[in-house]
């Protein structure tokens, strides 16, 4: 299934009280579509999702699906390493309207791979959603292997994986060994032009809230044939890329949109925004 080239992790706007900006929420989606974004997944890692209650996220799954208004698909972050929970939420993600689910790799408990199968057919089991798989190992210390992704390709409803292992090996392998209606996503904006070249659809991205016309105009470089010109982007970008990630996310980037006149608030505890040094490097990239 294909979502898109260039969907966003969306941050989420926080008031001055440390709760869900709405009206935030709505001018930073108008935005996004604005400047290239052709998806949304909400309430993922850039989201803050491990600080969202429950509530907060099927209200925030709420407002997106009724600001975004079919025009771009939402796909809203309801994995967790708590299999029921995650089949709770994801019934709650349902009834809100969103287009499409993300789970990520149970973090904590370290299923094995076996285990990890179990768990996705288990959510998928229990709803009518298209599924997006999330693979990071980086944050949830498992990885699923390329015979596991290949194993979940063929159950119903599991249809796309957001990828950020870095391993081009698995990609190709997975790419190779799946069918046209399972799509492969980058999970790391450094990893798209790569990616792209092996055969993925797009990326799920961090820079793309500051630079999406840019992703978007690489990814048609790249589609029509222009391969020097999409690597020119791409080498361009990465410094911009790698700033998002100069602190734990989504610091970087919440600053970032703030130097462009959007203000999403603070991270919540217990990320910490960027110190006075951070921030004017992160100007300076910009």
């Amino acid at each position: 299934m294909n979502f898109g080239r260039v969907l966003t992790a969306m941050v989420t706007p926080f008031n001055t009280r440390g709760e869900v900006d709405y009206d935030q929420t709505t001018k930073l989606i108008e935005y996004l579509i604005e400047h290239g974004t052709d998806g949304l997944v909400i309430a993922g890692t850039t989201g803050e999702s491990p600080t969202l209650t429950s509530a907060e996220k099927i209200g925030l799954f709420k407002h997106v699906v009724k600001v975004a208004n079919k025009r771009i698909p939402v796909i809203a972050g309801t994995g967790s390493n708590n299999t029921a929970s995650s089949i709770s939420l994801t019934k709650e993600a349902e009834a809100c309207g969103v287009d499409a689910i993300m789970l990520v790799t149970p973090y904590y408990n370290k299923p094995s791979q076996q285990g990890m199968i179990e768990h996705f057919s288990a959510i998928a089991k229990e709803t009518d959603l298209p599924i997006m798989l999330y693979n990071i190992p980086g944050r949830s210390v498992v990885k699923m292997t390329a015979d596991t992704i290949v194993q979940l390709s063929r159950v119903p409803g599991i249809v796309s994986i957001k990828d950020a292992t870095g391993d081009m090996e698995l990609a190709a392998t997975v790419i190779e060994k799946t069918g046209d209606d399972f799509s492969f996503y980058s999970g790391e904006d450094s990893m798209t032009l790569p990616l792209l070249s092996l055969g993925a659809v797009g990326v799920v991205s961090v820079v793309s809230h500051v630079a999406g016309k840019e992703m978007q105009e690489m990814a048609a470089q790249l589609h029509n044939g222009s391969i020097e010109n999409a690597a020119s982007i791409h080498r361009k970008l990465l410094p911009t890329m790698k700033a998002m990630f100069m602190a734990p996310s989504p610091a970087p980037v919440k600053a970032a949109l703030r130097l462009k006149g959007i203000d999403t608030g603070n991270v919540r505890l217990p990320l910490t925004e960027l110190s006075k040094e951070d921030e004017e490097r992160l100007q300076n990239y910009l």
